[in-house]
């Protein structure tokens, strides 16, 4: 029998579930994520810090846990929430369930709740502030729902050391900024040939020039995009040295202040496996994977230095820009996708073709 947990929004409504994981009371922004697949790949991405995470779809581990798919070595959400949680994987390669993992990472997960209604409240009112509890609230815990946020989150995801992985037969060597980067963005980077640093979030320009890149790669990550005033100026300094730079997520919106353009908050943001981008240059319309809050207002970039390069099928919202007079571009989701959609890999195949540009001067 599953222990009783509550699901307390900060608008007073209140689902009732039961524990998976760790038990426990936890605080978060609620998201919902519409992958079918993926979990894993959710579950340790770095840009999920401070929410917690709704699967749309509703049987979630069915394919167990499999370390070697994993984004970072550590989970990244506050906490969990999906329908029903497979108890039972059937995969070669899984090394455990669902429920076992959260325990063992002392992450609460809550389930058997009606995902559906959740999913279409968040839809209807925006994102909303949750706690995960025992017991229903009191007006004190009503109070630290609405007054919840997470300060300078990226600090708090990036790795505190630079580090370094050198690639079988290396051609090039990319400074990757990590604001939270996924594992798959440096696995895309290494089987291109390039030698790949990580470097810290508040890294300086002179840190970064120190290993002599001949491209440098701005990562995902999460929270407000305009927190970050001391990273957005170490990026307008590299603009001016004129070395390739690729922005994904996190990356194409810091990027983009960086030019003095603005980003504001969605509703309900993009995130799960489906989403249609259309190339405005090519007319072609890819399926990418996503997770961002924030976008780039369109109505923000200078058309005289940049060029909007993908918007989003669905509403319209930008999710690429490419600079004129520069080699630099950046994209709003995921190319490195892992696992998939693959539609939109030759973006690091373009990074590469920049770099080897500048070699060729």
């Amino acid at each position: 029998m599953l222990d009783t947990a509550y699901l307390v929004l900060e608008n007073g409504e209140i689902f009732e579930g039961n524990y998976f994981g760790a038990h426990g009371e936890i605080t978060g922004e609620i998201v919902f994520t519409t992958g079918m697949t993926g979990y894993l790949e959710t579950l340790t991405d770095k840009s999920y810090h401070g929410q917690i995470v709704l699967q749309t779809f509703p049987l979630i581990g069915n394919y167990g846990v499999i370390p070697a798919d994993f984004e970072r070595e550590t989970i990244g959400p506050s906490a969990y929430i999906c329908k029903y949680p497979c108890q039972d994987p059937s995969n070669f390669r899984s090394e455990g369930s669902l429920g076992s993992f959260l325990l063992e990472n002392g992450i609460i997960g809550i389930c058997n709740i009606d995902t559906r209604a959740l999913t279409k409240m968040i839809r209807v009112n925006g994102v909303m502030n949750g706690k995960i509890m025992s017991e229903k609230p009191t007006e004190a815990d009503m109070e630290e729902i609405r007054a919840y946020f997470v300060d300078k989150p990226i600090a708090k995801v990036s790795g505190a050391e630079k580090s370094f992985v050198k690639a079988d037969e290396p051609k090039y060597t990319v400074a990757l900024m990590d604001f939270g980067a996924k594992e798959n963005i440096r696995r895309e980077l290494l089987k291109r040939g390039c030698d790949v640093w990580m470097l810290p979030q508040d890294s300086s320009v002179e840190d970064i020039l120190a290993v002599s890149p001949d491209g440098i790669m701005l990562s995902n990550g999460p929270g407000d995009p305009s927190d970050n005033a001391e990273i957005v100026e170490v990026i307008k300094s590299l603009l001016n040295k004129d070395i390739p730079i690729f922005g994904i997520c996190m990356g194409h919106q810091l990027l983009a202040l960086a030019k003095g353009f603005k980003t504001q908050k969605l509703k309900y943001g993009h995130r799960g496996a489906n989403q249609p981008v259309k190339d405005l240059i090519s007319t072609k319309v890819y399926i990418s994977s996503q997770n961002h809050g924030y976008e780039v207002r369109s109505d923000s970039i200078d058309k005289s230095i940049a060029e909007e390069w993908f918007v989003n099928v669905n509403d319209n919202t930008n999710e690429g820009i490419i600079y004129k007079e520069e080699p630099v571009f950046s994209v709003q989701f995921h190319p490195e996708a892992c696992g998939g959609p693959k539609d939109t890999g030759f973006l690091f195949d373009k990074f590469i073709s920049y770099m080897e540009e500048k070699k060729c001067r």
